[in-house]
């Protein structure tokens, strides 16, 4: 078992993490997003563009989530890894419902995924897992000036667990955890061809 593993506080964490940010989304959801941005933030240009980029983050929230799901299910990793994607997994699934929650009826549909045989080897695993994680920083940065400040401060306390999640992958792929002093901002576009050329999202 990996040392990760060994630490008692890590899955209470998680499910605190999962708990509160689920709560906080049935507090907020369905039409309740304009009620949750403060005063002054409010236009309708404001709240509309929330609501864009919010669905934006949703799909790749769900993404990570799927991948996960399937990387546990597929049984192929063990041990630390094992235990990384089912902690960060659960992450996701809590990033989600948050998501989704703040969202309601706004909420788009979200595609059918096939990840192929990325979880079918440690090795690929890894790669993809470092590849959605960076993607997933690099997206939350892209879009922190175009948010309003409430939704700008939900943003930033996903963000900087996704961050973490990349740190980690990279350490226990023998990659350096952070490769820069400051990591890239990327718009949707240019996530979402990043996206594409995996082939992962199917309909």
């Amino acid at each position: 078992m990996s040392e990760f593993a060994q630490d008692p506080g890590e899955e209470t964490r998680g499910n605190a993490l999962r708990r509160g940010l689920v709560a906080l989304g049935g507090v907020l959801g369905g039409s309740a997003l304009l009620g949750w941005l403060p005063e002054g933030a409010r236009s309708a240009r404001g709240a509309a563009q929330d609501v864009r980029i919010l669905n934006f983050v949703h799909l790749l929230e769900s993404l990570e989530d799927a991948f996960y799901r399937e990387a546990l299910k597929r049984g192929k990793l063990r041990g630390d890894m094992r235990d990384f994607a089912r902690i960060v997994g659960r992450h996701e699934s809590a990033h989600v419902a948050f998501l989704k929650g703040t969202l309601g009826k706004k909420a788009r549909k979200i595609p059918s995924f096939d990840f192929g045989d990325a979880t079918g080897s440690r090795h690929r695993f890894a790669t993809t897992a470092i590849m959605l994680e960076d993607t997933g920083v690099y997206a939350y940065n892209g879009q922190a000036t175009s948010l309003t400040p409430g939704a700008l401060r939900a943003a930033a306390r996903i963000v900087s667990v996704e961050a973490r999640h990349a740190a980690w992958i990279r350490a226990l792929a023998g990659r350096s955890p952070a490769v820069d002093a400051t990591d890239a901002l990327l718009t949707e576009a240019q996530v979402m061809k990043r996206i594409r050329k995996t082939g992962f999202i199917k309909s």
